[in-house]
């Protein structure tokens, strides 16, 4: 068994409260969430309204099944979110 994971900082300019920052973070969650079969959450920055930091988790059988579902994972929210991705730890 595998697992692969990653945090994702994301920069939210048009954020002017944590209500507008939450609205794109439980958007960008339940898409990930939909369309692959990972866990994700907001792990960090919860106070800051600008800034969403979530960790993504991946379990798999096979090493490179892992790592490319990861990848996948990364690249959809990048080009889903309403936010800037600014930081990537794998």
């Amino acid at each position: 068994m595998h697992t692969q994971s990653a945090k994702l900082t994301f920069h939210i300019p048009h954020a002017a409260s944590l209500k507008d920052k939450r609205q794109v973070c439980r958007s960008l969650i339940d898409k990930t969430r939909r369309r692959f079969n990972a866990a994700v959450s907001e792990v960090d920055t919860q106070d800051m309204h600008q800034t969403l930091t979530l960790g993504v988790a991946v379990l798999s059988g096979d090493f490179t099944h892992a790592r490319q579902s990861l990848d996948e994972i990364i690249r959809f929210m990048e080009e889903h979110a309403e936010a800037e991705l600014v930081g990537v730890e794998v």
